[in-house]
């Protein structure tokens, strides 16, 4: 079992096998979600905090328990982050992998 912590951001292989990866990303309150579209498709599971979330043209609350799924190539990001939001990030295929 490997443990990661987050700073601000991705904690990066947190676990990986050929078919999936799997990270923890945080967004501090008022902050900035900076990241670009993916390669992969990722699905998203907030364990705490809220804000909103746009892929595309659609827009929703986040908070805990929310699931997301985003596929590959899409415009997508986190924005009026009002509580801290700690997010495992699941990617297939494994991130930077293609």
């Amino acid at each position: 079992m490997t443990r990661a912590r987050a700073r601000d951001g991705y904690a990066e292989r947190v676990l990986s096998s050929d078919l999936l990866s799997v990270g923890v990303y945080v967004l501090p309150a008022g902050g900035e979600d900076t990241q670009t579209p993916h390669r992969e498709d990722e699905v998203y599971y907030v364990v705490r905090g809220s804000s909103r979330f746009r892929a595309g043209a659609e827009e929703a609350a986040v908070g805990p328990g929310t699931l997301l799924f985003v596929g590959a190539g899409a415009d997508h990001r986190f924005f009026d982050i009002e509580e801290e939001l700690v997010i495992v990030v699941f990617w297939a295929p494994p991130e930077k992998s293609v």
